[in-house]
């Protein structure tokens, strides 16, 4: 797998549960939710990626984004 997909797929599961939590603790996960998406946001433009630095850190293999 990766990093490309790795991060996709831990970003695709934080919303799902950052959803979660704010439909059934409170809406404040909500905030947590819009940082995810603006991350992935500034990354599409900007190429930088906190966690996939982390990853090709851990010896994961990079695609053709990181």
């Amino acid at each position: 797998m990766t990093i490309e997909r790795i991060v996709l797929a831990f970003a695709g599961f934080m919303i799902m549960l950052t959803v979660a939590l704010a439909h059934f603790h409170h809406l404040y996960w909500l905030w947590f939710t819009a940082f995810i998406g603006l991350n992935l946001l500034q990354s599409a433009f900007t190429g930088f990626c906190p966690l996939a630095l982390i990853l090709k850190k851990m010896g994961k293999k990079p695609g053709h984004a990181f």
